[in-house]
């Protein structure tokens, strides 16, 4: 029954992060997982590059797919639940793996804690991410892993991992070689009976599913290698120095956990025989960090997959250190990481970026309601760096909509910038060059841009009226931030001139005038306006956008 209690508890957090996490990290939680869902189950949405090219594999989507049918068939699919029901599956799968970690750890009180506690994990573990689902595999395999016997239950899913996404191996490839020594099992028996069969038929199945959907035969993992290792494209989306993982990308995943982790690691390389599975897990850290730094583009999400392995080792030591701690101390030891957690916790999940999700409520209104001179639906147009929102899968009307694209150059052209840059280079050129200047209806009915941007575009906004203002995130000091997390700029003063003005403190959204509407371009008081308080239609030619 304890264990049932244990499971309610991490279940709650879960859950609970579904509805306080309300901000907005990076774009592929919702273009790799819920646009493509959308665009598979109603027809309508837009597929990257990635896609296009079969880098990604479609077993998230169509599992995401399958809940957004069943809403349809239902007749519940509202832009709510189409958000809110992927985050719950996958919150429910975090908790499953978080409570194997329990499991795992011998159910040790400093494990749940642990598990519990992490502001990153919290952030990012009912986020719709590849890695957010790569992680919770991987402490699922961990816990199943034969430390200290026989088994390959593990290898499920640590192939299921290794398929979405190919650098999953570098865990895996050092922890089944020492599966392999450690077993008393015959090395040929468990390679040929085990490990090869279990990774064909996994292999075979996601093939044939993204084969099917991809509309030709497609070998995902191979494709991922290609284009983002051996041609190198990830570093089209930003570089960062070899010692990232080290110095910055690990340390902030884990927080203030770095401080036990580094106790762990201390008691591991001093007392190795009492704490094997830690040394092991701390070989397996230590070369997986090796190797992901030979990479150029790095994020933080890239090594979410190595935080289990990190709260054991830290769980392994502080459970030892108990034993002899005082009892103020171990309550004190336990307030300041847990306080430590709460606030980045708390920041990232509720302020930091919260301006693309509350935009999302505001262009569903939109996309419903309006209608331009000529009974026209909306078409929006959004002057942001590429991906800075959600898409169809927040909106759920098949209205027009544009973003600036921002594909790698896959051709190898020379002097290549994407349309993003080249917007954000001129925009007013862009905007002459792109969007017809008559009739009035040919042009967007709504623009949405950061606040930066409207003073260099004036000319062009003379015939819209500000509709909403939605704060956004504070980006006065980012050149601190940017040095802190080590952006490639050989000259940083360079860098911060060419990106700082594409984001800002709040977003936009700008109304096209109709016919005799007087223009309200930055007056404060024309936010929220109604959006059926507007002239009497008049006889205009059709809408010519997009």
């Amino acid at each position: 029954m304890r264990l049932l209690y244990v499971f309610a508890l991490i279940l709650a957090v879960r859950l609970a992060s579904v509805f306080v996490v309300q901000t907005y990290y990076v774009p592929d939680e919702y273009w790799q997982s819920l646009e493509v869902a959308h665009k598979l189950t109603f027809g309508y949405g837009y597929l990257t590059w990635e896609w296009v090219q079969g880098i990604r594999s479609y077993l998230y989507p169509v599992i995401i797919a399958g809940l957004y049918k069943l809403l349809a068939l239902l007749q519940l699919d509202s832009a709510q639940l189409l958000v809110l029901v992927p985050r719950i599956l996958q919150a429910l799968l975090s908790a499953y793996s978080d409570y194997r970690f329990y499991v795992w750890t011998g159910k040790r009180k400093w494990a749940l804690f642990l598990i519990l506690v992490p502001w990153f994990w919290f952030y990012t573990g009912s986020r719709t991410l590849a890695n957010t689902l790569e992680a919770s595999l991987t402490t699922i395999a961990l816990s199943y892993f034969p430390w200290f016997g026989e088994g390959t239950v593990y290898l499920w899913p640590a192939a299921i991992c290794c398929f979405l996404r190919p650098t999953a191996a570098v865990i895996w490839i050092p922890l089944s070689l020492y599966h392999l020594r450690k077993s008393r099992l015959s090395v040929v028996q468990l390679i040929l009976k085990r490990f090869l069969l279990i990774g064909l038929l996994v292999a075979g199945l996601g093939v044939a599913l993204d084969t099917y959907w991809h509309g030709k035969l497609v070998v995902t993992p191979y494709e991922f290698l290609k284009y983002n290792i051996f041609n190198n494209i990830g570093s089209f989306y930003g570089s960062h120095p070899w010692h990232w993982y080290f110095t910055v990308g690990l340390p902030t995943v884990l927080g203030i956990n770095t401080l036990p982790f580094i106790y762990g690691i201390m008691e591991t390389v001093r007392k190795s025989e009492k704490f094997p599975v830690s040394k092991q897990l701390l070989i397996t850290i230590f070369l997986t960090l090796v190797i992901l730094s030979g990479v150029e583009h790095k994020e933080f999400r890239f090594v979410s997959s190595l935080l289990p392995l990190c709260l054991y080792v830290a769980t392994d030591a502080l459970s030892r250190w108990s034993y002899k701690a005082s009892s103020s101390l171990l309550w004190a030891t336990a307030l300041v990481i847990l306080v430590g957690n709460a606030i980045p916790a708390w920041y990232f999940s509720t302020v930091h970026q919260k301006g693309p999700i509350d935009l999302m409520p505001k262009l569903r209104e939109i996309a419903q309601e309006y209608k331009d001179e000529r009974d026209h639906r909306a078409n929006i147009l959004f002057l942001m760096p590429c991906h800075s929102t959600p898409y169809y899968s927040h909106i759920h009307e098949n209205v027009t909509m544009r973003f600036l694209t921002c594909e790698p150059n896959l051709s190898n052209a020379e002097q290549y910038k994407d349309e993003a840059d080249r917007f954000f280079e001129d925009p007013l050129h862009w905007l002459n060059s792109n969007i017809p200047v008559h009739p009035l209806t040919a042009q967007p009915s709504h623009l949405v841009l950061f606040d930066p941007l409207a003073e260099n575009i004036s000319v062009f906004l003379r015939n819209y009226r500000l509709l909403h203002r939605i704060e956004h995130a504070e980006v006065t000091k980012l050149g601190g931030w940017l040095a802190l997390v080590g952006e490639k700029s050989p000259y940083l003063a360079s860098l911060l001139q060419h990106r700082q003005p594409r984001t800002g403190n709040s977003i936009l959204v700008y109304q096209r005038l109709k016919a005799g509407g007087e223009n309200a371009f930055n007056n404060e008081e024309a936010e929220d306006i109604p959006l059926k308080d507007n002239p009497q239609p008049q006889e205009v030619p059709q809408n010519q956008f997009n």
